[in-house]
């Protein structure tokens, strides 16, 4: 190694370099971290070993003008490291080729099934910078399958990763490499979503102020990213905060004032119930009841305001975040029959798209013969904008008190509506790459039970009832006084 070669900086970064055993590992947090320069030293670490001439890797970035950026920084740091002559990069390929046979290909994915470009692929390292700009897990997930490589002698087949806190893969990073459990990081944890598998990831934080090259170099840096203005954004780039959403489109709802713990058991039989239903195969579909506060009861030692919706249970379709389990619809409305229990449900209401007919019966038919007419839905009105602005008013409420509650049950609407975001080109409505289910969901629910808050009646002003020439006089009166003063 040349004198003048990248070393890991003394921290998180030689940290996680060190920990070429764990299969999957995000190196993450606040801005300037040194997560780029982790990725590219993570992999050539293992370009001069004896398997060397076996050792194939794949770096992603989401689109090809961020890709130019860790391009630039590979110009600098490899032939710095390892010498012009033997390291060569094709500008062509996009790819590295060492002397010795190793190479790592520079790539962008932008569409969901760009993965499929690569079947077939053999990589014994593959590479996601910035991971949490994609909505979807689905590349990172389906690469997994090209996570190989049959040199015995190559020790470690991993997967490694980088990212900020914030866009519009902020919530599925954070569950899938437990940064939601173990914030610090250094936990080797398993799949939330399959606990009997063996735990193979980790979460390492990096700050600004480990990176000591860059706060020497630019020490006006930090003072920067402070003035960005949003304290959430701060926050996130200047602490690697997981916990707060930049850009939240319902940052009203909070867990003090919205979520409360109580079984469907508890709500009073009374009560008028709901049912909402956002349909979903490739995608996931959700289910919502709701029952409707007659003003009268106390529950978790709160009484509710007469009209409120308590959202008191949940059927979340979803193999993993934003991947649906493609049931068929005639399975999913005997499930929903089944925990509609002896519920009386007085009003149930789909998105309008279950309704379509493609050369046979709609979705919203085939559930409603399957169960003989149990689980049986209107139109739900699936106007956005409105739809929004109703939930936005429920949760708000009359001032003092919410219209809408959720109960403890219903996680993913819990995990998933606090992460929801203004579409860029329409800031008015949701981005709808996001994961946006639970939502849809809860505006069929609100816009089936519209609710108009209580405006308060403004106090009249001091000289309403005067006469206009009793009112002449009190003006000439006023500057009889301020002549006098002056």
């Amino acid at each position: 190694m040349n004198d003048s070669a990248w070393r890991p900086q003394p921290g998180p970064q030689t940290d996680a370099i060190r920990k070429a055993w764990v299969p999957e590992l995000f190196f993450g947090g606040a801005r300037g971290g040194g997560k780029s320069d982790f990725l590219l030293g993570d992999f050539a670490q293992d370009v001069p070993a004896d398997y060397g001439s076996n050792w194939h890797g794949i770096l992603f970035r989401q689109t090809y003008k961020q890709l130019e950026e860790i391009i630039k920084r590979s110009l600098v740091m490899y032939p710095n490291w390892f010498g012009p002559d033997k390291v060569t990069w094709r500008a062509g390929d996009s790819m590295w080729v060492w002397a010795n046979g190793a190479t790592l290909k520079l790539r962008y994915a932008e569409s969901d099934t760009d993965w499929m470009e690569y079947q077939g692929h053999q990589y014994g390292w593959i590479g996601w910078d910035e991971l949490p700009t994609w909505a979807s897990p689905e590349n990172f997930m389906r690469m997994k399958g090209c996570l190989r490589c049959a040199d015995p002698r190559v020790p470690y087949r991993r997967i490694r990763a980088s990212g900020n806190p914030g866009g519009p893969g902020h919530q599925w990073v954070k569950r899938y490499f437990g940064i939601d459990r173990f914030p610090r990081g250094y936990e080797l944890v398993g799949d939330p979503d399959n606990p009997a598998l063996k735990a193979r990831r980790m979460y390492l934080p990096s700050k600004l102020t480990d990176n000591k090259i860059l706060t020497t170099a630019d020490p006006e840096y930090l003072d920067r990213l402070k003035e960005l203005g949003s304290p959430e954004l701060v926050r996130q780039w200047v602490d690697g905060d997981w916990d707060g959403v930049v850009g939240a489109y319902f940052p009203e709802f909070t867990a003090r004032d919205h979520i409360i713990r109580l079984a469907a058991s508890d709500i009073p039989e009374n009560w008028t119930r709901l049912r909402a239903m956002d349909w979903g195969s490739a995608k996931p579909f959700a289910v919502y009841w709701a029952a409707v506060a007659d003003g009268t009861e106390t529950l978790d030692g709160r009484l509710f305001p007469r009209g409120a919706l308590v959202v008191y249970r949940e059927y979340y379709g979803a193999r993993k975040p934003n991947e649906g389990v493609r049931m068929a619809a005639e399975d999913v409305a005997r499930a929903i029959a089944d925990l509609d229990g002896d519920d009386r449900i007085q009003d149930s209401v789909i998105d309008p798209a279950a309704w379509q007919q493609n050369g046979g019966p709609s979705i919203a038919e085939r559930m409603m013969t399957a169960t003989n007419g149990k689980v049986a839905f209107r139109h739900g009105d699936n106007k956005r904008i409105p739809g929004w602005d109703q939930v936005r008013a429920r949760l708000k409420g009359d001032g003092e008190r919410p219209m809408i509650y959720v109960t403890d049950r219903c996680e993913n609407l819990i995990r998933t509506l606090p992460a929801l975001q203004g579409d860029i080109m329409k800031p008015e409505d949701i981005d709808t790459e996001a994961e946006d289910h639970a939502g849809d969901a809860l505006r069929y629910l609100c816009m089936a039970r519209p609710y108009i808050a209580k405006g308060r009646t403004p106090a009249p002003p001091a000289n309403a009832g005067l006469r206009l020439d009793t009112l002449f006089k009190e003006r000439e009166q006023h500057l009889r006084v301020n002549r006098h003063r002056i």
